[in-house]
């Protein structure tokens, strides 16, 4: 897959101009490799872009969810709680005010990657799916996936990251469904459920 690609004819659709897409994918790629991104890196967006590939019939807005993915995680700092915040309104900044796209819908769909919960935009929930179906990986993948986050969270021992991060897991488990779609549910949640108690079982 040919990241820069899809991101410049997406660019370049929505109206900008040659060099104002070399320079925002340029942006986008050394905030995605930074060194201290071991999992929210350019594999992550690679990932829900072959999700947003295979769903994009089932999206009302596909440009502004394939927008949204590339930017969704743009700040990310393990040790921070407003990341989603301010890479949706960076999102936005990159805007030019002039634009025929759904602002809003940019904007909360960035946001809403944050809790992951059910949404009333049937749109932002396939965004929160893509964003989550690495859950639902086999299980040497799920394991490169978790140890991936613990090192981005490296600068806290083990004795205040694994009580964090079993918190966080448990929140899934305690919601009715990890996965906003009727499709992700049938496909995933089963199989993301298994990964996330066999995970809590080796924090505790």
């Amino acid at each position: 897959m040919n990241l820069q690609k899809i991101y410049s004819d997406l660019l370049s659709n929505i109206g900008f101009s040659a060099n104002e897409i070399q320079q925002n994918w340029n942006n986008l790629e050394k905030a995605y490799s930074k060194k201290s991104r071991h999992y929210h890196n350019l594999t992550h967006l690679k990932e829900m872009i072959e999700s947003f590939e295979t769903y994009r019939d089932q999206l009302q807005n596909p440009d502004e969810i394939l927008f949204s993915i590339f930017y969704h995680d743009f700040v990310y700092s393990s040790s921070k709680k407003d990341n989603e915040l301010k890479s949706a309104k960076y999102a936005l900044a990159v805007l030019p005010k002039n634009l025929d796209l759904n602002k809003q819908l940019i904007f909360d769909a960035i946001c809403a990657t944050q809790q992951h919960q059910q949404n009333a935009i049937e749109d932002i929930n396939w965004l929160i799916d893509f964003d989550l179906k690495i859950l639902a990986k086999d299980w040497e993948d799920y394991k490169i996936y978790f140890e991936q986050i613990r090192k981005e969270y490296r600068i806290y021992p083990d004795f205040l990251y694994k009580p964090g991060r079993a918190k966080a897991l448990k929140h899934f488990l305690e919601n009715e469904f990890i996965f906003q779609t009727d499709e992700f549910r049938n496909l995933y949640e089963e199989k993301a459920r298994a990964n996330i108690e066999k995970e809590i079982a080796l924090l505790t």
